[in-house]
């Protein structure tokens, strides 16, 4: 748990570099442009359609259902800025990279066309499976399935965001069934800021930033090398170490 909460710490440290903010506005803007336009969709295909033609019982079916899609914006807007802000969060992993960890060989990334198919496949899955959670809506089992549900999506999308620049897919797979409790528990956290207003437009970014440090405190752990891109790597000054082992861990803030 100690790990955990430095992680988080060290994500909100990441807010002062200049190309992390640069992230967070984007995906704010995104995110929030999809569903200010799918209110304002619904809400004139409302005004526009007669679904009882009685005017009080019609006025008070528009409103119902209006609230009815805040509702499900709120339910949904942690599947959706996830999977928006995965396209743009390579940025904030070398930003948090350079900054912690400036030994570390540059990683080969993905591109936002290779990232497309698994943002579309999380999201689609994401929401599918909180559909069928709202039947348990009114219930006092809701919280719990949600936040485990979601803590558990949430946690493995950003983990692959992070290892799979690392290590090929059976070993990030292999590191992540070692590591799944306190993935679990970072995940249900990272779930936790998606409900809360304000907090959850720059959740992703938060998320993205506390998973490297833990990424990188597992792989280290863990002896695991890193794969890295042709090329020149990070400056990493006089202690530079061998692109081939995990790097030492936090020991520049003296942990």
């Amino acid at each position: 748990m100690g790990r955990i909460l430095t992680a988080y710490f060290r994500a909100f440290g990441q807010l002062s570099d200049p190309k992390t903010r640069a992230v967070v506005w984007k995906s704010i803007g995104a995110s929030l442009a999809i569903f200010v336009g799918l209110y304002i969709t619904i809400t004139v295909v409302l005004k526009a359609t007669t679904f009882i033609a009685i005017g009080p019982l019609e006025a008070f079916f528009d409103v119902v259902a209006q609230f009815g899609v805040m509702l499900l914006t709120w339910f949904l807007f942690p599947a959706v800025v996830t999977a928006i802000g995965s396209l743009m969060l390579d940025d904030v992993v070398a930003a948090v990279e350079q900054r912690h960890y400036p030994a570390l060989p540059l990683a080969p990334g993905i591109s936002v066309m290779e990232g497309i198919g698994p943002a579309l496949k999380f999201l689609g899955v994401t929401v599918g499976l909180n559909i069928l959670c709202l039947p348990l809506l009114l219930t006092p089992l809701f919280p719990f399935v949600y936040y485990a549900l979601n803590g558990y999506l949430i946690s493995r999308e950003y983990f692959e965001l992070v290892a799979f620049r690392r290590l090929d897919v059976a070993t990030a797979r292999d590191l992540r069934l070692r590591w799944r409790g306190p993935l679990f528990l970072a995940g249900v956290g990272f779930a936790f800021m998606l409900t809360v207003p304000i907090l959850n437009l720059i959740a992703p970014v938060i998320a993205t930033a506390a998973m490297v440090h833990l990424f990188e405190a597992w792989r280290e752990r863990d002896t695991l090398p890193t794969k890295a891109a042709a090329g020149p790597s990070q400056p990493a000054g006089p202690k530079a170490i061998d692109a081939t082992k995990p790097p030492a861990i936090g020991r520049a803030d003296g942990q």
